[in-house]
């Protein structure tokens, strides 16, 4: 909820019912990100959150999935733009894919048990949304799903995200989650975790190095074809082409006082902290509370 600038949580802003206002924090948020010499955001997060036990709903647009997704494609569009190369932009990630903010009992990373039914019209459609508008990556979730890891979840990476919406950037796990294959019971070890994990379309490993460790050996032992490693590469560097990385790998240091500096910004955040306000009735006189409330 900001860089620099701190704007409303992304719950306050979804409460403002206004697309518009969630697309101009992040784009505030980008335009700051990028002077700092940060291209890439693990945001917006699209987890719809029906247990108020599950400790991240804040993260989120809430319970309605049609919020969800119109928050979803104006985060995409305030985060990006059109152009992930403009100097005021920032490349961002959907996350996390997918149905994490269901987990058993609202414990975080616990197994997730959904109907395909309710995937696809509950918990899908952010994702979808963000898909549409031009959302570059995506970070696969931690939890089992129907008793398969996300993060090893064929018909999730594949099936779903590439054949059927056609999504054409990359996926990153979500920190230590191809390690933590090996602890959900689903791979004998880290090598057999990477291999499950890079069959299944996942292309970035984030921070475990499981993939580091690993893919070499896999493609001596002919387990993993070269291509198969060319196909998890392509998209990323595509991508930093795109944004012109290779061009100007460095930040312009002199510009991030100026940019932070702006009166606009501290503007747009007063404009939407009144946006995301609830308005709350006191029926019966009940506020302030009695001291001798006992209900």
């Amino acid at each position: 909820h900001g860089c620099h600038t701190i704007f409303p949580v992304p719950l306050a802003l979804a409460s403002s019912w206004d697309p518009a206002v969630a697309g101009q924090v992040q784009a505030v948020a980008a335009r700051e990100a990028r002077a700092a010499g940060l291209h890439w955001t693990f945001g917006p997060m699209l987890d719809i959150a029906r247990d108020a036990r599950w400790g991240r709903i804040v993260e989120g647009a809430g319970e309605d999935p049609c919020l969800g997704a119109a928050m979803a494609a104006a985060q995409v569009r305030g985060f990006q733009g059109d152009d992930p190369s403009h100097p005021e932009r920032i490349v961002a990630c959907a996350k996390h894919f997918a149905g994490y903010g269901a987990a058993d009992g609202g414990r975080d990373y616990d197994p997730v048990y959904l109907s395909e039914t309710q995937l696809r019209n509950v918990y899908f459609p952010p994702f979808q949304a963000a898909v549409k508008a031009g959302v570059a990556t995506f970070m696969s979730a931690y939890m089992d799903l129907n008793d398969v890891p996300a993060s090893a979840n064929r018909w999730l990476l594949r099936d779903v995200l590439r054949d059927e919406w056609n999504f054409d950037g990359f996926v990153v796990s979500d920190a230590f989650a191809i390690a933590n294959l090996v602890v959900q019971g689903h791979a004998r070890d880290g090598r057999d975790a990477a291999l499950r994990s890079i069959q299944a379309g996942l292309n970035m490993d984030m921070s475990s190095n499981t993939y580091a460790e690993n893919v070499a050996g896999l493609v001596a032992a002919g387990a993993l074809t070269v291509a198969e490693i060319e196909e998890l590469v392509r998209p990323i560097l595509a991508l930093k082409i795109k944004m012109g990385l290779f061009e100007q790998p460095y930040v312009d240091e002199s510009r991030l006082a100026e940019v932070v500096a702006r009166t606009e910004h501290r503007a747009a955040a007063r404009w939407a902290a009144q946006r995301a306000l609830v308005l709350l009735k006191n029926e019966g006189g009940l506020l302030p509370l009695a001291r001798d409330l006992q209900h």
